[in-house]
């Protein structure tokens, strides 16, 4: 039975991954921060075969004690601060968890591996935002990174460092580039899910109103249960690399408000909505797009949900969670 160790275990993306890699056949285990971690009681009552190991991406003795108890075969380092609004609030502790996160794993690796360093593979959750103020369109694995947020900053160190542990390590190490992705188990901080939940909250007459700051912002967004399968893949390949994961489609944010209102019969959407400047960002990333060739070519990865039908999804799981509540 293959082992998996993955940290932000709790996350959506950590979810997606362990219900996917326990179909597979493996024992998973997840990395958890601190004691009494509440969102632990639901990882247990939904994923019950994810064995919790704790551990910190800010203390490297703890990384160490993670493996030599789990022994992986693949580390999925998914953990990060990954909300990019709070990292220009937080920009030290982005850069310490989502940056140098990356290198403490890394080290971590290499000690509990020792010479046969290559024995573990290990996946670094690289980010779409790392090219920011883009300088080609549609991006690829070559495309120049120009980060605009302390979160894609971060990133930006955690994929080169996991190039360099690579060339120089001969580890292998592997980075998913992943754009947007999303779905039901997306906390609601993020657009995605607040336009849908709150979408919900409207219809059911719980809310007023969408308060929203850039509605012009474009983005690829793709299903996060899709992504998760690129991610694995990655790891079975013959030699480590880099993929960009996308749809190679894109949609405002002004989109998905109109398709997830048309999902409740809503079509002067704009009623409900209102725009305050305390939500743009200081530095905003206009539009991202990515160029999945490689990835449908070298791993044989497409994407299955698209867009309308990643929305309709989310709206009608907020409606039941509304409608349970009330």
């Amino acid at each position: 039975m293959p082992r998996a160790f993955i940290t932000g275990i709790t996350g959506q993306d950590g979810q997606h991954l362990a219900e996917f890699l326990h179909g597979k056949g493996y024992e998973v285990f997840g990395m958890v921060k601190g004691q009494n971690n509440p969102r632990m009681v639901q990882m247990r009552d939904e994923f019950p075969y994810v064995e919790p190991v704790p551990g910190d991406l800010a203390d490297l003795p703890s990384l160490v004690k993670a493996l030599e108890y789990t022994q992986p075969d693949e580390v999925y380092n998914l953990g990060a601060i990954s909300f990019v609004a709070l990292s220009f609030n937080q920009a030290e502790l982005t850069a310490n968890i989502t940056g140098l996160g990356v290198l403490r794993m890394l080290e971590a690796i290499r000690m509990v591996g020792g010479a046969q360093n290559n024995s573990i593979r290990f996946y670094q959750a690289s980010s779409s935002e790392m090219f920011g103020k883009v300088r080609e369109t549609p991006q690829t694995e070559r495309t120049p990174f120009h980060p605009r947020s302390p979160y894609g900053c971060a990133k930006v160190f955690g994929h080169d460092i996991v190039v360099n542990y690579r060339e120089s390590y001969d580890m292998f190490a592997c980075s998913g580039i992943l754009f947007n992705h999303e779905g039901p188990r997306r906390g609601l901080e993020f657009v995605t899910r607040k336009v849908t939940n709150s979408v919900a909250r409207i219809h059911l007459g719980l809310q007023q109103e969408i308060v929203l700051g850039n509605l012009d912002s474009k983005r690829d967004w793709g299903y996060a249960g899709d992504y998760v399968k690129a991610m694995w893949a990655m790891l079975q390949q013959d030699a480590p690399d880099d993929y960009v994961v996308a749809t190679g489609t894109t949609y405002s944010i002004e989109d998905l408000v109109r398709l997830a209102f048309a999902e409740v019969g809503i079509e002067d959407w704009q009623n409900y909505v209102r725009q305050d400047p305390k939500f743009y960002r200081p530095a905003e990333v206009d539009l991202l797009i990515g160029d999945p060739t490689k990835a449908r070519e070298k791993l044989g990865w497409e994407p299955e949900v698209q867009f309308p039908e990643l929305v309709k999804m989310m709206v009608a799981n907020d409606l039941a969670l509304e409608s349970k509540g009330r």
